[in-house]
């Protein structure tokens, strides 16, 4: 076990600041949701707490209870729920549920930003389905470095505030102390959760629903002509800049199902997934994707599947206009909602480009957001035609886009025969663009990282956090903090998988 910290005085109060207006989940009708209490936790410790994200929400990290952080000790003004939602699962329509999870309420932080607080791992709820709800320690440590990698990257996530333990064992191949992850996020409405409405709650709470996450969300869709057509375009807009982002950075999610659709735009739920080592199209960590429908580079294409069932699920409110009744003429929700959605790869194709222009020092990273100016197609095929030859030449994804930085005047750019014309073509392109070398470096460092989540490093701080060493993890994650940075001491977190180690494999374990 790690070093922990017991449960503080239950008087305690680190500052939270509850909502119980429109803004919190428990507003919508109830049946969104069920009550939920924790299991028993007969020694509930504090593992890991998120300082800075304390600072952000306006905590005092020191009067965090870990019989709080466990849920059998709720906060006062928080009467905790397990959200229903449904979602395809690999294809298939299945009711769903927060089987282990449960929410206990939404936090406004000093800001004004509103942030929903959940534990994980912390029992079984009505949706558990048979499950025992709770959750291993080395999951839950998985989803801390794995939120936290993709915040240092600066991609939209959801954030672990906690790991705390429970003080029983949790069986899975072996016997691992229990764990409850306190996840933080914008918000945990899923594409599912409308699915869930259209087919058990009916369109009044379908409408519902939408107007939650509008006010949540997406309030400029308030202004709009038909707010509903603009909540939904604008959660394709996210989606398409956030599947970009992964791309960008060799992050393949592992369990795209409609259920980890978060309509915020975060990245939720860190269960399969990892970064890419070598550069593979085709690469699936997870053991349960046996047919690779989660691959790195379908991930795009299920992001628009995924939209399509939400989409389906709203088709009620994409028609009307304010004042009609919901169940008119389908026909102009259908054609409209087939244009938006037919619409999503060329957004999603924009941003990859801008994305991996300012990898090749073409553009600034700066520039490489939604309001950006569109990028040539000369950029983008470049950045094909090397990923290309990345694949055949079975060359690291993260260090081969941050090792041109040293290739800008001159020097190989990787082990390939084709490889020198590519240089050439690239090193020209850069010239033709008017971008001197030393902006051109300094471009290619912001946009690549030199640290990612390797996933050997991962495993490695895992299975020392478990048998109550937390020096790696804590290690990793002051690297990936400021992945783009320098960090002496810690230089071998940035090598290339060794060669020798059997292929990853990642599972769904909490």
């Amino acid at each position: 076990m790690p070093d922990a910290t017991p449960a503080a005085s239950p008087a305690a109060d680190p500052g939270w600041n509850w909502t119980t207006g429109p803004a919190a989940y428990t507003a919508l009708p109830e049946d969104f949701y069920a009550p939920a209490a924790a299991a028993p936790a007969p020694d509930p410790r504090t593992v890991w707490l998120n300082r800075p994200l304390c600072a952000e929400l306006g905590l005092d990290p020191d009067a965090l209870n870990a019989a709080t952080l466990v849920g059998v000790a709720p906060p006062a003004g928080t009467t905790p729920v397990a959200q229903a939602y449904a979602g395809h699962q690999f294809g298939n329509f299945t009711m769903l549920g927060d089987g282990r999870a449960m929410l206990l309420g939404t936090h406004t932080a000093p800001d004004g930003r509103a942030f929903d607080v959940a534990l994980k791992g912390s029992g079984p709820t009505d949706f558990a389905r048979g499950g025992d709800g709770l959750a291993p320690l080395g999951p839950v440590l998985r989803e801390v470095i794995f939120g936290e990698a993709l915040r240092g990257l600066g991609i939209p996530t959801t954030r672990a505030l906690a790991a705390a333990t429970t003080g029983r064992g949790v069986r899975r191949v072996d016997v691992e102390p229990g764990a409850v992850l306190t996840r933080v996020a914008a918000g945990h409405v899923r594409g599912g959760t409308f699915e869930y409405a259209a087919r058990f709650v009916g369109p009044a709470g379908t409408r519902a629903l939408a107007d939650h996450a509008i006010d949540r969300f997406f309030s400029e869709a308030h202004d709009a002509d038909h707010p509903y057509r603009a909540f939904f375009a604008a959660v394709c807009d996210r989606q398409a800049e956030l599947i970009a982002r992964w791309m960008a950075v060799g992050f393949v999610h592992g369990v795209m199902n409609t259920d980890n659709l978060a309509v915020s735009g975060e990245t939720i739920d860190f269960g399969p997934c990892a970064f890419l080592d070598a550069y593979a199209p085709d690469a699936c960590f997870s053991s349960i994707d046996r047919h690779g429908r989660y691959a790195y580079a379908n991930q795009p294409g299920i992001a628009q599947w995924n939209l399509t069932r939400m989409a389906e699920a709203l088709l009620p409110l994409l028609g009307p206009s304010r004042g009609q009744t919901p169940d008119e003429d389908p026909e102009p929700a259908v054609a409209w909602a087939t244009e938006v959605l037919h619409g999503f790869a060329g957004r999603y194709a924009a941003a990859w480009g801008r994305r991996f222009a300012a990898k090749l020092g073409l553009r600034d990273v700066g520039e490489a957001g939604p309001a950006a100016p569109a990028t040539d197609a000369g950029d983008v095929k470049l950045a094909e035609d090397l990923l290309g030859l990345m694949h055949a030449a079975g060359a690291d994804f993260t260090l081969t886009f941050r090792g041109l930085a040293d290739a800008v005047d001159a020097g190989p750019v990787l082990d390939h025969p084709d490889a020198a014309a590519w240089a050439e073509r690239w090193r020209t392109m850069l010239r033709d663009g008017g971008v001197p070398s030393d902006e051109a470096r300094r471009r290619i460092a912001a946009a690549n990282p030199r640290f990612i989540a390797r996933n050997h490093n991962v495993e490695a701080a895992i299975a020392a956090g478990v048998a109550g060493d937390l020096g790696p993890m804590d290690q990793l994650l002051s690297v990936l903090a400021e992945p783009f940075a320098e960090h002496a001491g810690s230089e071998g977190l940035a090598l290339a998988r060794p060669e020798g180690l059997p292929d990853h494999r990642t599972f769904c374990g909490t």
